[in-house]
């Protein structure tokens, strides 16, 4: 097939097309231990499995001698071996053992669980304790299981706020095994430091002193990041020793057609179609294939285009294609991962739900439409094809945006770079002041317990606030909670504290999904398009007061994209470096966003056809946030005539690129450019963190802000358009519409502004 595909991509995108090949690996292999139990041997055994891998032996070598362990190695490396035997051996070898496992996702959780089952031991007495458990399972988890199956979200909420309840679990916890820790970063990296650190708390409280096994994605600095996550000393594995098949790897962009769009710009057709004209190709040539895409709007749109394709040439195969994302029912989610291990479901277009490790053997192909944003999730998307030793093939096929087209047009930045390390700060004031009250809570705490959750000085003073607030109390032996309800509920450990939507079909009021509030102005609006399992809505209401959203069957062929205007103030300078007349700041912002419209594109082309006004109250959001100032008389030297249309392209550009230099996704962050803030007078450019409190990406941006820049100016530069294009300053969730843009001007001002930058 090797041949074929590569003939026909050459064919189909032409010099748009890069062609990386990377040889089979040969693996190292290593006998099993001497002192593992005989059930486990034969276990292993059963299944096949007389050797490990060099890296695995290490590993549970490592644990066995008592040490916290990071194994950080390529997808279908066998990193769960490294977690299952030690929970295991504990099982066999010690009466009252317990471990607890904690995964990112219920999907990851249920295939780990599903697994364990699978070593058909007696004494195994596995439990899933998550949303969807019932109170039967989650008695049986608390008083009855020795290996208990979770995720933050329960370990937070649920289980370390009633410790006392699991009092007998903790005294003989021996391992917490934490699944795909790369995951924990930003934000949501940083509440769930917090989180672990409480439970080491707890149980060492309860008598404890459980090892930590964690896995991982291939990350920079594995040992640094487990550290960060759980203040403890690790042992890194980081060598792959599996054995690994010939993988071909294709970059392009996507084609070109004729005519313009309404702003202008040349068409190019999106990477939505030419994912699904891919994915269409090699579900008919019977490869089992998955499309990775960065929205749930877009992985049902891929399904569906998909589907239609198939309808027309080979409809036998129409239901082989479905999608997979965030917001299914949890019943629905289960079936699509069992037809698709199955081989009943040969296309599956997905989000980064998949992208994590559950167990998907067997597939020839992934489709990656457009960058995933890290290098990380970049090699774990394409080490979902070739599992089994076998050949396999990956296609990125890049989005319209500045950052996209850059990659393929410098591949050697994804092939020949390190991988990016996972960024988070667990003693951001704001992710403290929600933590410590669930701390306290669940035992108060003592002054020689501050220095775990950060450096003594800021954790002190966000102590006194709280005790300001009436949140807590102070006394002689430490904080106690002190305020009203449950302390957990304070801190939203995955988004903006806001609860989440229900999407309700209109008339019937049966439950299609659910959305979070920071997506629900912007993607289920009055108006939107709403696709679920192939199936599309028109949205007839959404009710933020009680935060549900009414829906209605129907049948269009575009889809519709929301706008929104924000602005900034300028809140607090934390550090600030001057490049000559520029000035750069890091600091903290607060960003006032306003929904106002939503355009509608065909779903083939992005071709614009029309744009609807929208009534909805702004929302505004303090945050971190990096900004530079650009003085009145640098702008008249430079003889920059539109300073708002040069300004704004610069920092459409600067939010494309800066994932390339810190671990963040483009809609992780935001931007504003105004010709004279109202906060300094200056012309001024500021790019914002997305997340409440912030995640450090900005701030992050302005230590490597020469790298950056330099190449937020190489890619306007190296464009071939020639007033700026969606592959250099247009960005497709601008709130004006692109416009004004001035591409040149932009480039003369970041040439003036790398004269002068500080070295790095």
């Amino acid at each position: 097939m090797s041949q074929i595909w590569e003939n026909e991509l050459k064919e189909r995108f032409g010099n748009d097309l890069h062609l990386r090949h990377l040889p089979l690996r040969s693996g190292e292999m290593a006998n099993l231990p001497q002192w593992l139990a005989p059930d486990v041997a034969s276990s292993l055994e059963r299944v096949g499995i007389n050797k490990l891998w060099r890296h695995q032996l290490d590993a549970i070598e490592a644990t066995h001698a008592g040490h916290n362990v990071v194994v950080a190695t390529g997808t279908a490396s066998g990193k769960s071996l490294c977690y299952q035997m030690p929970m295991i051996q504990n099982v066999l070898t010690i009466p009252k053992a317990k471990s607890l496992y904690i995964a990112p996702t219920k999907a990851l959780a249920h295939d780990q669980s599903r697994s364990l089952y699978e070593w058909n031991i007696p004494e195994l007495q596995i439990a899933t304790y998550d949303g969807d458990t019932d109170s039967v399972e989650r008695r049986f988890a608390r008083d009855g299981a020795n290996i208990v199956v979770t995720n933050p979200d329960m370990l937070h909420y649920g289980l370390l706020g009633s410790h006392e309840k699991w009092a007998h679990f903790l005294r003989n916890l021996q391992v917490i095994a934490i699944d795909e820790c790369h995951v924990y970063k930003g934000v949501f990296g940083a509440h769930v430091s917090n989180v672990l650190k409480r439970l080491i708390r707890i149980a060492k409280y309860h008598g404890s002193t459980p090892q930590i096994i964690m896995a991982s994605a291939t990350v920079s600095a594995p040992a640094t990041h487990a550290t960060r996550l759980t203040n403890q000393e690790f042992v890194e594995i980081s060598t792959d020793t599996s054995t690994r098949g010939a993988l071909t790897l294709a970059l392009t962009l996507p084609r070109e057609t004729l005519g313009t769009d309404i702003l202008g710009a040349p068409i190019r057709r999106s990477a939505i179609a030419e994912a699904s004209d891919a994915l269409t190709d090699l579900v008919i040539s019977g490869s089992r294939s998955l499309a990775f895409v960065r929205s749930r709007k877009a992985a049902e749109t891929v399904a569906t285009i998909t589907k239609n394709k198939l309808a027309d040439v080979s409809p036998e195969l129409v239901d082989k294609v479905t999608s997979y994302r965030a917001g299914y029912l949890p019943e629905e989610r289960r079936e699509i991962e069992r037809q698709l291990r199955a081989g009943e479901i040969l296309g599956l277009a997905t989000t980064t739900a998949l992208e994590l490790g559950v167990d998907i053997s067997g597939l020839d192909a992934v489709v990656l439409v457009g960058w995933p944003g890290t290098r990380s999730s970049f090699w774990q998307q394409v080490g979902r094809a070739g599992r089994d030793q076998q050949d396999a093939h990956a296609l990125l096929i890049a989005n319209d945006n500045p950052l996209d087209h850059y990659l393929v047009r410098h591949p050697e930045i994804i092939y020949d770079e390190p991988i990016e390390a996972a960024v988070c700060d667990p003693t951001n004031k704001n992710i403290l002041a929600a933590q410590l009250p669930a701390a306290a809570s669940e035992l108060h705490l003592s002054a020689d317990e501050l220095p775990d959750f950060g450096p003594i000085e800021r954790v002190t003073e966000v102590l006194e606030e709280l005790c300001r607030e009436g949140l807590l109390k102070r006394r002689p032996t430490g904080w106690y909670w002190n305020g009203k309800g449950r302390a957990q509920s304070l801190a939203d450990i995955r988004g903006s504290g806001l609860p989440s939507y229900n999407i309700l079909e209109t008339g019937t009021g049966r439950i299609l999904g659910t959305i979070d509030s920071s997506g629900a102005f912007l993607q289920v609006h009055p108006g939107a398009i709403y696709v679920h399992l192939g199936e599309t809505f028109y949205v007839d209401d959404l009710n933020w007061t009680e935060h549900v959203i009414f829906a209605h069957a129907t049948d269009v062929d575009y889809s519709t994209y929301a706008r929104e205007i924000t602005s900034v103030s300028l809140v607090s300078t934390e550090r600030f470096v001057n490049w000559g007349p520029f000035e750069l700041s890091a600091g903290i912002v607060d960003v006032t966003n306003h929904v106002i419209s939503f355009q509608k594109r065909r779903l083939l082309t992005g071709q614009i056809l029309g744009e609807e006004k929208l009534e909805l109250p702004p929302t505004t959001l303090r945050t971190q946030g990096f900004w530079w100032t650009i003085p009145a008389h640098v702008l008249a030297n430079l003889e920059i005539g539109d300073v708002s249309g040069a300004a704004h392209a610069v920092e459409h550009a600067a939010i494309g690129l800066l994932p390339l230099f810190s671990l963040c996704d483009r809609w992780d962050i935001g931007g504003v450019s105004v010709a004279e803030h109202p906060d300094n007078g200056m012309c001024t450019i500021v790019i914002y963190d997305g997340n409440p409190g912030g995640a450090g990406f900005t701030h992050h941006g302005f230590e490597v802000a020469r790298q950056w820049l330099a190449a937020t100016r190489d890619v306007m530069v190296e464009c071939k358009c020639e007033d700026g294009c969606p592959g250099c300053v247009q960005s497709p969730k601008c709130g004006n519409n692109n416009n004004p843009l001035d591409k040149h001007a932009a480039i003369t001002i970041l040439n003036e502004m790398l004269k002068t930058a500080s070295p790095e």
